[in-house]
């Protein structure tokens, strides 16, 4: 295993790890304010015990989430020096800031877990506003370094290196991909943890309709992830703009469309055949392509056999991730419409046996889509770890046998993984019936 191919499988299983904890971080504190806030407005202790619920599962997986982002960070430095020495006097802001949105996150999550009773019941809900807050401010200002990556500005070049004096910090975090990678993924992130509470919340009622708490549960959890998921579609389309706009071989690779043309077809599903320029078996909308990337049927897309053959990212995995990340997406926004219309005609939970079995089934598909879309965004970006300026080849370190560091890295994580699953299951293995939750209720009423 070469130096690259090293650092690169253990880059991938770091981000592949942690983006599961930071995005169940972001949505999972707001589906807990709700149900305190509803607590609070109509006095139904259910909610709190849900709140409650909620807060616990949202202490394992922050804690776990910041392990696994610190370790991360290390990687930055040791994996890739050359990328920090480039990119670190021009994306310092940002994860910097990052660094008191995480801390702020911290504080007021430790206020919120041991402020029950402690505090007045408004404080402690706006504690968990904080939380709810400074958990997406820390996901956007990641992601804002990643947009720059993708669309690198705020700086000039001299011989090949970075002019200081032209560094511009406030506009490398407003580049053209900012908007659409921070949208897209905040709204993921409500979408996959949304449906993911969803489906544990479904699984239950299918056993006992009556359950109060995993009513309440599912409907929050439905209305965070629905709606996250129905707003996806037109943040996708906006995002897929703005790379239609900005690198074309990524856009080329997503679409598996190798000739440049003009009326290029959109492509549902196929395999990419590199060695024929084709993408087979595909269902093809004709000027499907120039219409969602650029309005216009007739407008031309640039296809991969005009870019440089070491400049191509890999269609063979880009293509069916892109395809992944919007069947899961699509699936997801089928389900929620299905639950939106049947709550407003009835004006109640959905709780028909075939939808909470679809919302069981469609439990994982927002953390597969997130996983597939990070795929697409970072493969679809090589070989340049900065887009058009520096090659990932160019910012790995020199240092041999990255391969052992690897197999450590993943047995820790398989070891952290373990531990996850072990709180987990000891925290909700035991749904509350109704006559406990009664018990429960009294108790705190």
């Amino acid at each position: 295993m070469n130096n690259l191919l090293a650092a690169r499988s253990q880059m991938a299983m770091s981000l592949a790890f942690h983006i599961i904890f930071a995005v169940i971080g972001v949505a999972l504190p707001l589906m807990m304010v709700i149900a305190e806030a509803l607590w609070l407005r109509t006095g139904d202790p259910i909610y709190r015990v849900l709140a409650r619920r909620w807060a616990k599962g949202t202490a394992i997986l922050f804690a776990v989430g910041a392990v696994s982002g610190t370790v991360l960070s290390f990687e930055l430095g040791l994996l890739w020096p050359g990328f920090m020495e480039f990119a670190g006097p021009i994306i310092g802001m940002p994860f910097s800031l990052e660094g008191f949105a995480f801390f702020t996150e911290a504080i007021f999550l430790g206020i919120y877990l041991y402020g029950w009773d402690r505090i007045s019941h408004r404080a402690h809900w706006l504690s968990g506003v904080m939380v709810a807050i400074s958990g997406p401010a820390s996901a956007v200002l990641v992601t804002l370094a990643n947009a720059w990556m993708n669309t690198p500005v705020g700086f000039a070049m001299a011989g090949g290196k970075i002019v200081v004096e032209s560094i511009d910090p406030v506009r490398a975090l407003a580049s053209p991909a900012a908007l659409a990678e921070s949208l897209h993924i905040i709204l993921a992130a409500y979408a996959a943890t949304g449906f993911l509470a969803a489906g544990v919340h479904a699984r239950w009622l299918l056993l006992d309709k009556t359950n109060g708490f995993h009513r309440r549960g599912l409907a929050i959890a439905l209305a965070v992830g629905g709606v996250a998921a129905i707003l996806q579609g037109p943040s996708g389309d906006y995002a897929a703009k703005v790379v239609a706009k900005t690198q074309h071989a990524k856009l080329a690779a997503m679409e598996g469309q190798f000739r440049t043309e003009r009326r290029a077809p959109l492509r549902i599903g196929g395999i990419p055949d590199v060695e024929a320029g084709v993408t087979r078996y595909a269902i093809e909308i004709p000027a499907g392509l120039s219409i969602l990337s650029y309005g216009d049927p007739n407008a031309e897309v640039i296809g991969l056999d005009d870019i440089k053959a070491a400049d191509r990212p890999d269609v063979r995995v880009v293509h069916p991730a892109f395809q992944i990340m919007v069947g899961c997406g699509m699936a997801m926004m089928g389900v929620a419409i299905w639950g939106g219309l049947v709550a407003w005609r009835k004006r109640t939970v959905p709780d028909g046996r075939w939808f909470l079995r679809s919302v069981v089934l469609a439990c994982p598909l927002g953390m597969v889509a997130i996983e597939a879309g990070w795929v697409v965004t970072e493969v679809g970006r090589q070989p340049w770890i900065v887009q058009g300026v520096l090659r990932t080849s160019e910012a790995v370190t020199p240092v041999e046998g990255l391969w052992v560091s690897m197999f450590a890295y993943t047995l820790l994580y398989l070891f952290l993984g373990a531990i996850v699953i072990r709180l987990l299951v000891a925290q909700f293995r035991h749904s509350p019936t109704s006559d406990e939750l009664a018990r429960d209720v009294e108790a705190l009423s």
